[in-house]
């Protein structure tokens, strides 16, 4: 049976979140298309990102900034500062729940964002704002849950993709910052990938400009892709 082929659009230019100097465009896949866990894994492997059920991959005239980035996870080995964020969190307990909307995740989602984006335009989400965020009907997505005790810490938005891990998300109890939740969720999932036989955690993209971005390039050696080709940074 053949395959109906994808299309794809453009986004008209619009002011860069990341570089305030310049415009963005992001290429997109026709939301209308039938989409898989197959083929997003194809499309991850090429650059592209899901942001709930859209998936994208910016592509801006006469900027090349935005770098999608993987972790090697065979090769992969955590430095000191991480070594310690992974001490630091030894007595977290981890659970995978699957991919549905709860009260707990969505109250821990707002206090987040309203603290850390405030002003940004994702402050003072509602719930369905939130779920249409991280959710998709067609991706393989579980909801990491990072505990102390029965206290809700942090939770990381995991997708499984053919060939890893694709981290969508992570949010957590601004007040644990000092225990850098955003680091462990990504060391977790590296240890998951790796028990799980997977080879890569793609973590989004990577902006060298960006200092919000920097953390990225120390999960080392990270990937970049560059002219189509994955590449160490």
């Amino acid at each position: 049976m053949e395959t109906a082929p994808l299309h794809f659009y453009i986004t008209p230019p619009e002011p860069c979140p990341y570089l305030p100097d310049r415009q963005m465009m992001s290429v997109f896949a026709d939301p209308r298309a039938e989409m898989d866990t197959g083929v997003y894994g194809q499309l991850a492997q090429a650059g592209f990102r899901r942001s709930g059920r859209h998936v994208y991959r910016h592509q801006c005239p006469g900027c090349n900034a935005c770098v999608a980035v993987r972790v090697p996870v065979e090769r992969f080995r955590p430095n000191r500062a991480q070594r310690r964020v992974w001490r630091r969190n030894k007595d977290l307990t981890v659970h995978c729940a699957p991919a549905a909307p709860r009260e707990e995740h969505f109250d821990l989602y707002r206090r987040y964002v309203d603290t850390r984006h405030a002003g940004g335009g994702m402050d003072n989400p509602s719930p369905r704002e939130y779920w249409r965020f991280i959710s998709s009907e067609w991706s393989d997505t579980d909801l990491v849950e990072f505990r102390a005790g029965d206290r809700l810490v942090c939770v990381a938005v995991c997708d499984r993709l053919p060939d890893g891990l694709s981290a969508v998300y992570t949010y957590f109890d601004p007040e644990e910052s000092g225990r850098s939740p955003g680091t462990h969720a990504i060391l977790w999932q590296i240890a998951e990938a790796r028990r799980l036989g997977l080879p890569h955690v793609y973590l989004g993209y990577w902006i060298a400009e960006s200092p919000k971005m920097a953390y990225k390039a120390d999960f080392r050696p990270a990937e970049g892709l560059r002219d189509g080709i994955w590449d160490t940074l």
